[in-house]
């Protein structure tokens, strides 16, 4: 997605080797017009898979999983990384360390949303190391659900999270894919 390419070469700030801020258009400030653009090109890619269900975790991820759950016309599930005074008590629950928060937390879904009628699209806003997706991928098998695949905003493909996931058989589409943050600057796939 060139569009897509272009604002995080505007907005995005390379933090360090590892860490890339995109919260100007993707993870604090949300730019509606593209996060529609996002939804429409992941609803193209996955249109034929018989999604039932878009997954994603809090928070970050929910902008372009609702986005891409609108162009389907398909629920959006969210997972939390806690469980609330509201949930259901009935959840499936695993641990995944998080990149960029720098700590270990569940990654809760409650047992009534998923079921093994559901064909399930994770939608993710980045993918690093890829525990978090893999959480999600855990609970989608522990619910008896299928996996359709992965669409993920940003891969950094210098880190293994997009080639574990794809390792488990599973189809991923990354929109942009970053290969290093080097020297501060952004290194791009084609």
């Amino acid at each position: 997605m060139d569009i897509l390419k272009e604002r995080i070469l505007e907005q995005g700030t390379v933090v360090s080797d590892q860490v890339l801020n995109l919260n100007a258009l993707l993870n604090h400030q949300v730019d509606p017009v593209l996060m529609a653009a996002i939804g429409r090109r992941f609803a193209e890619s996955f249109g034929g898979d018989n999604i039932t269900k878009v997954l994603t975790i809090e928070s970050s991820g929910i902008a372009p999983a609702f986005a891409t759950a609108y162009e389907l016309g398909v629920p959006l599930v969210f997972a939390r990384r806690k469980k609330t005074l509201t949930m259901d008590e009935d959840v499936f629950c695993e641990r995944a360390p998080s990149f960029t928060k720098g700590i270990v937390t569940d990654v809760v879904v409650s047992r009534n949303v998923l079921s093994e009628k559901d064909r399930v699209l994770i939608v993710d806003d980045i993918i690093a190391n890829g525990d978090a997706v893999r959480a999600l991928i855990r609970i989608i098998k522990q619910s008896g659900a299928s996996v359709a695949g992965l669409g993920v905003v940003v891969e950094k493909t210098f880190q293994p999270g997009g080639r574990l996931v794809r390792e488990l058989g599973i189809r991923v589409e990354s929109l942009v894919k970053i290969a290093g943050l080097k020297n501060k600057t952004m290194q791009f796939e084609s």
